[in-house]
């Protein structure tokens, strides 16, 4: 069975890795990141937090390297919305469901039929 340890300064142990939350001051994972309309800018995570006997981790990243989130421009803005309604556009019928077609099937519910 492996054993977690949470010594930061234990050099055999990949990140620095410290109990759920009782990380230091200056680094967030990415969901804190995201929440602070921030992004990892390219670094890699420098710490990691482990919960539930080590099974769960989250990885940390240093709040001083990281840049603002990038904003979609509006023709990116419009591809994911063609996109989206194309996954809820059935193949068979044509008409747009408001689900995603389900991607084994190929057409929607409907026209699948249940075979």
């Amino acid at each position: 069975m492996t054993t977690f340890t949470y010594d930061p300064a234990n050099p055999a142990d990949e990140f620095p890795t410290y109990p759920f939350r009782l990380a230091p001051d200056g680094l967030a994972t990415r969901r804190q990141l995201r929440a602070a309309g921030l992004r990892p800018g390219g670094h890699h995570a420098v710490a990691q937090i482990l919960w539930r006997r080590g099974k769960r981790v989250a990885y940390l990243y240093r709040l001083d390297w990281a840049k603002p989130k990038r904003v979609a421009t509006p023709a990116q803005r419009e591809a994911i919305a063609k996109a989206l309604l194309a996954r809820r556009t059935c193949r068979d019928c044509g008409q747009v469901k408001p689900y995603y077609i389900p991607r084994r099937y190929g057409c929607c519910l409907d026209c699948h039929g249940g075979h």
